[in-house]
């Protein structure tokens, strides 16, 4: 028996919860040894549907339609788990092994002993949009951060380090190291998931389950089993099993800024006159539209897109629904059309510098996320302006 397994009795059902490090080859050999071995009535697989299909339809990313990626305001989305699988992949490459391995070698060998297989994990976009959504400012611009460090580091790693990671000891402190730098990410990506994935580990069918797992996961889908079986827990994770539709904080402190924004140009017309507030509206206009064509350009995007960032800035600063990101990642994405190539790369290319600026996607995605990011100082420099301005003219 693997030291990353426990067997658990649990009413009268027999679950065993296999940890694995996913990019590893001794997990993958593990993973078919265990299904050989326990020959369960279920087993669990810590992926969903979509990530499944993705993983073994290597022609998947042929079908990407960017423009409509970023409509449905999911560039951010795109960016971050493109950035995460390419970091696995990486690390995978190392060893010879691609992420998610031992996931397809559980499936292929549940498949060839005739045994039902159950995907039990959350969707990733749920899990990243919860991410960003429960997150602060301050927190997304840490979680930005790790993702481009993440994405641009190129230290080898070794098989020892990878096997490492299945240790208790190594896993408990990378899970207290980003529960103190990220406390929200930490309550999404693994304390929901882990009551997601025992809740439908606990629904799988049969009187035997083999739950093949990361195992980060194994401490915390061990004691939500634990409270299930005992009745102290539902297995109803309706409520984390999707995003609220409420109006967000986000949303919320938009409105303000906008309001706070037209307010001080009026209070700068009624009170300074016609050259006050005409010179309010020109300073708006020009960090705004500056730095958010700064953004495209350092971006690499073309020249259309940066006159898009410079005349959009200004108005989508104050409209809280529509982002300048939106338009300037739609006009890159028209004027640069992306290539079969550049789908067909897309992970791989996820991992250097030069790719994001070879990938035509991805540098849709990087004029996205540079351009939003320098209308978003805009507003704070022009906004800290007319309180400079409000204060002379008010109080002297």
């Amino acid at each position: 028996m693997s030291q990353t397994e426990e067997h658990l009795t649990l009413g009268g059902r027999e679950v065993t919860l296999l940890g694995t490090a996913h990019i590893s080859k001794e997990s993958v050999d593990e993973v078919t040894a265990a299904v050989e071995r326990i020959r369960p009535d279920c087993v669990a697989i810590e992926l969903d549907e979509k990530r499944y299909r993705a993983m073994t339809d290597e022609e998947s990313w042929r079908n990407l339609d960017i423009i409509s990626v970023l409509k449905r305001k999911e560039g951010f989305l795109l960016l971050a788990n493109l950035v995460l699988a390419s970091v696995q992949r990486r690390m995978g490459s190392s060893v010879g092994v691609k992420p998610g391995d031992e996931m397809k070698a559980a499936v292929s060998k549940a498949k060839e002993l005739d045994i039902p297989v159950r995907m039990v994990d959350r969707p990733v976009q749920i899990t990243l949009r919860r991410a960003w959504a429960k997150n602060s400012a301050w927190g997304k611009s840490k979680l930005l951060a790790a993702l481009v460090a993440g994405a641009f580091d190129t230290q080898e790693v070794t098989s020892d380090q990878i096997e490492a990671l299945k240790q208790k000891n190594e896993m408990d402190s990378m899970m207290d190291d980003l529960a103190g730098y990220m406390p929200a990410i930490k309550e999404v990506l693994i304390d929901e998931r882990d009551r997601y994935l025992a809740a439908h580990i606990w629904e799988c069918p049969g009187s035997s389950v083999l739950a093949v797992l990361g195992a980060g996961h194994l401490p915390g889908v061990k004691h939500h089993l634990e409270l299930l079986a005992q009745g102290a827990e539902q297995s109803d994770t309706s409520d984390i099993a999707d995003v609220p539709q409420k109006r967000s904080a986000a949303f919320v402190a938009g409105c303000i800024i906008a309001l706070l924004v037209v307010g001080l140009i009026a209070c700068g017309f009624m009170f300074g006159g016609r050259k006050i507030g005409t010179d309010m509206i020109g300073r708006w206009i020009f960090w705004n539209g500056m730095l958010a064509a700064a953004g495209t350009l350092i971006a690499g995007g073309h020249i259309l897109t940066m006159l898009a960032a410079f005349a959009g800035a200004p108005l989508t600063s104050l409209i809280p629904v529509i982002g300048v990101g939106m338009v300037t990642g739609i006009v890159q994405a028209t004027v640069c059309k992306p290539k079969v190539s550049d789908m067909e790369f897309l992970q791989q290319d996820a991992g250097s510098v030069k790719g994001f600026y070879r990938n035509r996607i991805l540098r849709t995605l990087l004029v996205f996320l540079l351009s939003t990011l320098g209308s978003s100082a805009g507003t704070f420099i022009a906004g800290a302006s007319f309180i400079g301005t409000g204060s002379k003219l008010l109080f002297g």
